[in-house]
């Protein structure tokens, strides 16, 4: 099935209407201002609904739009602060890096959290992990926490067509706040990834990724037959973590940086070049909105000499990606529909 973008988000981009928002990310007023990222001019949903989510987007792809980006959601972390990111498999891969991160990390006190992988390389063992991370700088930015280094739990899930739980590492519980920091790039499985991805992979224990992987069949070897199940149980695990930080006081948002768009992961050591050029920062509460207005963006796209998204358009139709979308809404994870905000002035 091939990809169809959200009609009036398709329709927004034809619009030149800018709504500008207050500290605390409410939509204030609208200007006849465009904003240009790249190129690509984006702008906010006009006549937006209330009723929908919001998305906010800038174009400034540093430290200080990151935080900007954070900021505009207007949710004040409080406790304990997850910040889960990915490592990435090597020097080469297109993770986002330590000095791009840390001025958010140190705003909201953070740790960063992540878990050890499924399969072969350099971070599949604590151990090897740790010295990775180290490697890479990230402990130089703030403490870094392994969330299955001792074990992992098992969340319940709402969705039980593939899953009968969501095996997340056991440190999980450690926090009550969560922001999910994605890359936003393609993926060799899933099509792309994304927050939903950070959220159900990215905080699955390794036997919980194999159990996700394999769409509930295994959690000790790799089946990968059932591509739609597969990404059925991303989203029933994405929903089981969503579902725990939003109960008991406690919080999470979302955040994609669309930046280094490579075909392939940030787990592949060895990426293909990106070609399609560095687009912006979003950011939601809503996962589900968020990843979409990210395809939207991606699918969106109008290509130039240098600047090609038909790559990474490829990869995603081909390995269904967009199906993950559809499917976390059925659930009730989120919305495809939103409220688009360029917070750019």
């Amino acid at each position: 099935m091939k990809y169809k973008s959200f009609p009036f988000i398709a329709a927004a981009a034809l619009v030149a209407v800018i709504l500008s928002i207050s500290s605390c990310g409410a939509p204030k007023k609208a200007t006849t201002e465009t904003v240009v990222s790249q190129g690509i001019e984006v702008p906010s949903t006009p006549n937006p609904d209330p009723s929908l989510p919001y998305v906010y987007f800038t174009a400034d792809i540093s430290p200080e739009g990151l935080v900007k980006a954070f900021e505009a959601l207007g949710v004040k972390p409080e406790g304990r602060v997850a910040v889960k990111i990915s490592t990435g498999e090597s020097e080469q891969s297109n993770h986002l890096r330590p000095d791009f991160i840390k001025d958010l990390v140190h705003q909201v006190n953070g740790t960063l959290v992540e878990c050890n992988t499924a399969y072969g390389g350099n971070r599949s063992k604590t151990e090897d992990h740790r010295r990775a991370i180290a490697e890479r700088g990230f402990e130089a930015v703030a403490p870094v926490d392994i969330m299955d280094e001792e074990g992992s739990v098992n969340l319940p899930v709402r969705d039980t067509k593939h899953l009968k739980y969501d095996i997340v590492g056991s440190h999980v519980q450690n926090y009550d706040f969560m922001i999910n920091l994605a890359h936003f790039k393609g993926h060799a499985m899933g099509g792309f990834g994304g927050v939903l991805k950070n959220q159900s992979i990215g905080v699955a224990s390794s036997a919980g990724k194999l159990y996700i992987h394999s769409a509930g069949r295994s959690t000790s070897r790799w089946l990968s037959d059932d591509q739609d199940g597969f990404l059925e149980s991303m989203a029933a695990a994405a929903q089981a973590v969503h579902d725990y930080y939003k109960a008991d006081g406690r919080n999470i948002v979302y955040i994609d940086v669309m930046n280094n768009m490579s075909v392939d992961c940030d787990c592949d050591g060895h990426p293909a070049a990106p070609r399609l050029k560095d687009i912006g920062i979003l950011a939601s509460t809503d996962p589900v909105a968020l990843d979409k207005a990210c395809l939207d963006l991606v699918f969106g796209h109008i290509d130039a000499d240098g600047d090609d998204a038909k790559p990474l358009q490829q990869r995603i139709n081909r390995q269904h990606g967009t199906h993950i979308i559809g499917y976390a809404e059925t659930i009730g994870l989120g919305s495809q529909k939103y409220n688009l905000v360029n917070i750019d002035k």
